[in-house]
């Protein structure tokens, strides 16, 4: 069967690449596979990430205490000139209390909220800095410049109440003692200034994002609001400073995935920007746009609405994710030119990054695969007991959701507990070398923990199994059957209850009896709340345990699956000192409305963000069913759907017995709380420093017993335990520290100069982040200003293959990180993370193939694992039947794919559920089908590889012609320019000469390539290279051409051998010469092949010549996007950005422009750059005419 593209969407993926030229990539790759070198690899350079950072038109404060950088695509442009004074004292200056990169920031913002956008609300600014360059004290001077100018009163949000400490420290370091900051979650519901409050009328309010949803229940403050106590204290014509610190936590604004709505934080967050017009907006966060979905909130930047070239918000995503990575990198440069935006980071230099890939032993091996027969087998069981309960269909689409769910975080705890031996002896090989460690969770396993406690009465044997408490929750809330006996042990009847026949008794057959069995559940789960609630912090992990144990004791009392979904029993919140225990008037069911909001589980230990999708389904449908009770107990009676028959009854509960049974026998295997077991490795409690949302522990005392106990140890509140936690770690009285998500977010554990601790940090990142943002905070905990020394960096990655599923989503989210916030992707490169990034539309293209490929519905050359013991594609279509992917059908004896069997999120999840042997052969005949793809995309010139370097390390470039065209943003004028290069690529036979003269290496010298093919001898110059730049690997080898000259991929010794033979300087002259002379008209194709389709056809064919013309649109281009999209609509795929800088110092950033297309761009520039001008010249006119310089070119709507 020959492969079809007809059947796949790639005219999605790959535009206009033809579904001709993909058959021939899948059916030809063999054929095509030893020709490589026949095709010109461009030589258009990525340049260097970063370039130092100095600020380049504010000439006062002093230099930053530490090397400072910015990406080179940034570097490239320039930010507006600075027409803003600032009023903070000199002495402040001059001592340095604000550094020059800082004092920039404070300018830009200050100077940016001078100017209104066209809908009338004052234009904001966005900080985007990283970790450790000090945006606590940008921040406060933003608030100090504003508070001497008279505007008294500001809003500082954050992520948590702790950090408020750090805003009081910042403002006193630059000498802004006298501001005095308040924690609102401290004030009474109602008016801050009014007595009760202590009549506040000046300062700062500190509030965390999570109280902007706050509501009192209290009949006091009934209906009353934190977000309406803000804007009663600021008033409608509030003119002051509102800060959004870490702003990234207030992202989820637009829909998410599979998801109805935006989170009720994100809303907020654009109510009080609506609600106060005049307010001047910060944005800060290092990470505040990782995808440009999560920049809605940021509607004072001005890059859509009134006056842009975007209408709404929808418009600007769509066109920024449809054209990629390239469109992201552009949103940033474009804002550092309108000076919105700013985004330097501490120089990474002297710290040292490595993945390290975990062997696992034979015996961990064992058990996983037992582990995956177990959960085949649960699996089975549930599709049986669905039938035999004839649920409805909402009920199983419910069910299997949780299974799911359960599935993935199952096999996510045995991938991390599998590391825990590995992360021990690093940490004792680094306490011997005389570092200290820090090591980066995302989850604690909490709920677990509780739950198991609480099953036990209280009393623990060994260690807490999240894995194994994970999936026996499942089995024992969300199995298909009823689970009588745990329903009458609670009641204390007995277990005949349900078995008597006289009506007065009958469950089914009472209405009474239900109510009063109801009745009793009620007071039960009311005294068993006492128990679980140990401490008077309350946490949204206890609030979250009890809502669940009541779920389920509804669930047994009603005979209906809880729809409670999972991701809200580990969703607890990771940060104790949120608004629960402080506001202490907000009741308890006000907190549980806000567990299952979107934003709380921005803060989770143990959220499974991935799984929006079923997230978002839930969230509905417990929506639906809260409207509809009453019909559900209609259904319930009328058609008895519930349970079926009483066979089926007894059937399904024996199946959910075996299965508990199995898991019983597997149970002594499987790995302890990884947070537990570390600590208790590490030597317990008194050596390791713990920063997490956990409000107790599992340990074992000296007597061997295992015990819970709080982390609360007399001398601190559970409230303030990180930050003494943190202290101990910093003054040296640990030695090690344990981070999770609750210390993510402004701890800082580096090497700091006035901690007693100074030793250099060895971070381990067991789990990596899920996201960029969580990434990058808990990178920047161990790397920021004035530190002694640098961080060391190391990544564990078990070599189970659907594990690379995590890492490749973090590198996929630093990467495009690196685009938006800080303008060029390839800054997060240099920490060796984008190798696993595998969620790319090259990898669902490749999914695709392999999918139909292994149900025999099309064919694929490329060839399954060669050292595959057994039959590869039988194997995996069991075991794709055994995770659902596919499903069989008996009667047609074919193999079908499952519903969204092309979601690359579902099939790298599910890839953890296969045996090891079968895992890991399946995702390298997956990657090695996407490289097979990424290859053709490089051959045929359509492979994204962002900002490019547009030189030749010796060609000479110039620019023949250069247009500038005036043009407008939100916020007023600016310039766009049109610039014609012309770029000389190849090397002459003198300037070879003199490159192979010092040559040593018996290796280098000049080679004659071998090919059938060509027509022509094709020559190359290899010279041997020990830089940095090759000596990652093994290719030591620069290769120059005769018309392309210096090529940016390297060879190694034996490619060079294989391809070609080495020759002497005299057979080398001729053919040397000869290239380089007909290069200069003819493309390669005509020269070594003798034939060029694009000639062929009347076309232009520039591929290998030497000297090339390109256009080049720079400036701020997304203010003329419209008409770039009128003459260029083959943008739609790939929008490729270009960077050149001369010898003679010509720096231009921009896309590339067609030939063919040029002109009539030009006329649609010309026609615009007419129009803004007459309308420039209206407005001084106007301004003499009215004596008023504070009209805008805004004012000309």
């Amino acid at each position: 069967m020959q492969f079809n593209p007809q059947n796949l969407n790639f005219k999605k993926e790959y535009g206009n690449l033809s579904t001709n030229m993909l058959a021939q990539l899948i059916n030809n790759i063999d054929e095509n596979k030893n020709l490589d070198y026949e095709e010109e690899e461009e030589e258009i350079f990525q340049a260097d990430t970063y370039s130092t950072y100095m600020p380049t038109k504010l000439k006062i404060g002093l230099k930053h205490p530490d090397q400072v950088v910015e990406t080179s695509s940034l570097s490239s442009v320039l930010p507006p000139d600075i027409t803003y004074y600032l009023s903070i004292p000199d002495q402040t200056i001059d001592e340095g209390k604000l550094s020059a990169l800082q004092l920039e920031a404070i300018v830009y913002a200050c100077q940016q909220h001078e100017i209104f956008l066209p809908n009338g609300h004052r234009a904001g600014f966005l900080i985007g800095d990283g970790a450790g360059v000090g945006k606590g004290r940008t921040v406060a001077g933003i608030i100090y410049e504003n508070y001497l100018l008279g505007r008294k009163k500001a809003i500082w949000l954050s992520v948590s109440n702790d950090l408020k400490y750090d805003a009081e420290r910042d403002l006193s370091d630059i000498g802004a003692k006298k501001i005095n900051v308040y924690p609102l979650n401290k004030f009474k519901y109602g008016k801050i200034y009014s007595k009760e409050n202590g009549k506040v009328k000046k300062g700062v309010i500190f509030a965390t994002y999570s109280s902007l949803i706050s509501e009192s229940h209290s009949k006091i403050g009934q209906g009353k609001t934190r977000l309406s106590q803000i804007l009663q204290w600021c008033g409608e014509d509030f003119d002051g400073v509102i800060i959004f610190d870490e702003c990234h936590k207030a992202k989820n604004l637009c829909t998410n995935a599979g998801s109805n709505k935006s989170t009720k934080t994100g809303l907020k967050v654009l109510e009080l920007q609506n609600k106060l017009p005049k307010a001047r907006i910060v944005y800060a966060s290092a990470t505040g746009a990782t995808e440009p979905k999560n920049m809605a909130y940021m509607v004072r930047l001005g890059l859509w609405g009134k006056g842009t070239s975007f209408k709404e918000f929808s418009d600007f995503i769509s066109t920024v994710e449809k054209r990629g990575v390239g469109a992201m990198e552009l949103v940033a440069i474009d804002m550092k030119l309108r000076g919105i935006y700013i985004a330097r980071q501490l120089s990474f230099q002297g710290v040292q990054f490595r993945i390290e890939e975990i062997k696992l032993s034979k015996d961990f091996l064992k058990i996983y695969d037992d582990c995956v027969a177990l959960w085949t087998d649960a699996k089975n069981k549930f599709e049986r007991a669905l039938e035999l309960m004839e649920d409805e269909n909402s009920i199983k689409k419910a069910v299997w959701a949780q299974f799911w769910a359960a599935h993935q975080r199952f096999f996510k705890y045995l991938c991390i507990a599998s590391k825990v031996p590995h992360v021990v002896k690093t940490c004792k090989e680094a306490l011997k070398n005389g570092e200290t460690v820090v090591i980066g969770l995302q989850s604690t396993g909490e709920a677990k923990t509780l739950e198991q406690l609480e099953e036990s009465g209280g009393e623990l044997t060994d260690f807490v199994s999240t894995a194994k408490a994970v999936f026996q929750s499942l089995i024992e809330k969300h199995f298909p059957a009823p689970n009588r006996k745990k329903t009458l042990k609670l009641l204390g009847l007995d277990s005949n209850f349900f078995d008597s026949k006289d009506e007065k008794y009958s469950v089914r057959n009472s209405r009474k009896a239900r109510h009063e069995t109801q009745k009793k559940l009620k007071e039960t789960f009311k005294n068993k709340k006492k128990v679980v609630i140990k401490d008077d912090d309350e946490t949204s992990d206890d609030k979250t345990d009890e809502s669940e144990q009541e779920d389920y004791l509804k669930e047994d009392i009603d005979f209906t699956l809880s729809e409670k979904s999972d991701n809200e029993e580990e969703n607890s919140s990771g940060d104790s000192s949120f608004d629960s225990n402080d506001e202490a008037d907000q009741t308890k069911e006000d907190s549980e409305n806000e567990i299952s909001d979107d934003f709380d589980s921005d803060f989770s230990d143990d959220e499974e963000p991935w799984d929006t999708f079923t997230k978002g389904k839930l969230d509905r449908k417990r929506k639906k069913q809260g409207q509809s009770n009453a019909k559900k107990k209609k259904i319930t009676k009328e058609k008895n759907l519930t349970f079926g028959s009483e066979e089926a009854r007894n059937a399904c509960e024996r199946m959910r017995d075996s299965i508990l049974a199995k898991l019983d026998k597997l149970s002594d295997r499987l790995p302890s709380n990884t947070i537990d077991e570390l600590i208790d490795q590490l030597g317990g409690s008194e050596m390791v420093a713990e920063m997490t949302g956990r409000k107790g522990r599992v340990i074992s005392t000296d007597q061997g017993d295992v015990i819970y106990e709080s982390r609360n140890d007399g001398d601190v509140s559970l409230e303030m335990l990180n930050i003494a936690e943190k202290n101990r770690f910093m003054n040296d009285e640990k030695q090690i520290a344990i981070i999770s998500e609750a210390a993510s977010s402004g701890i800082s554990l580096h090497s700091d100069r006035r901690s007693k601790n100074k030793k250099r940090r060895v971070h381990i990142t067991i789990e990596l982040p899920w996201s960029a943002d969580r990434a990058i905070q808990q990178f920047g905990r161990t790397h920021r200003s004035n530190q002694v020394n640098a961080p060391k960096y190391i990544f564990l990655i078990s070599d189970l293959a659907g594990e690379q599923r995590f890492a490749s989503i973090v590198a996929k989210r630093l990467e495009s990180l690196g685009a938006l916030t800080h303008g060029d992707r390839r800054a997060t490169e240099t920490r060796d993370l984008s190798k696993f990034n595998i969620d790319t539309k090259y990898a669902r293209s490749a999914l695709e193939i392999v999918m139909k490929t292994i149900t025999d519905q099309e064919s694929n050359s490329v060839k399954p694992p060669q050292d595959y013991d057994g039959d590869f594609f039988q194997d995996c279509k069991n075991s794709m039947i055994g995770v659902s992917l596919v499903s069989y059908d008996l009667a047609s004896n074919t193999y079908n794919l499952e519903k969204d069997y092309q979601q690359l999120s579902k099939f790298l999840n599910r890839l953890l559920g296969m045996k090891v042997k079968v895992q890991n052969a399946l995702f390298q005949y997956f990657t090695e089908t996407m490289d097979a793809i990424i290859k053709q995309a490089r051959r045929l010139g359509r492979y994204d590889q962002g900002i490019m370097d547009l030189t030749s390390e010796f060609g000479q470039m110039e620019r023949l012609e250069h247009k500038t065209y005036l043009t407008r943003h939100s916020t007023g004028l600016t310039k766009i320019e049109l610039h014609k290069i012309a770029v000389e690529r190849g090397i002459s036979w003198d300037k070879a000469v003199e490159i192979n003269s010092q040559c040593k290496d018996k290796e280098e010298g000049f080679y004659i390539l071998n090919s059938d093919h060509m027509v022509r001898k094709n020559i190359q110059l290899a010279v041997f290279d020990n830089s940095s730049r090759f000596n990652y690997s093994k290719n030591n080898y620069r290769i120059y051409k005769p018309n392309t000259g210096l090529q940016s991929k390297a060879e190694s010794s034996s490619q060079l051998k294989e391809k070609g033979r080495k020759i002497d300087l005299n057979e080398a002259k001729e053919i040397w010469e000869d290239a380089y002379n007909k290069s200069e008209n003819m493309c390669s194709h005509l020269m070594w092949y003798n034939s060029c389709r694009r000639k062929s056809a009347n076309l232009e064919c520039d591929v290998g010549l030497r000297k090339r013309y390109y256009y080049i649109l720079s400036g701020s281009v997304l203010t003329v996007w419209s008409n770039i999209e009128k003459v260029v609509p083959h943008l739609q795929n790939k929008l490729q950005i270009v960077r050149l800088n001369s010898k003679d110092g010509l720096r231009v950033i921009g896309i590339l422009i067609p030939p063919n297309t040029v002109l009539q761009l030009v006329k649609l520039l010309e026609e615009n750059d007419k129009k803004f001008k007459e309308e420039k010249l209206k407005i001084q006119h106007l301004k003499e005419a009215f004596n008023d310089d504070t009209l805008s070119f805004s004012d000309s709507d």
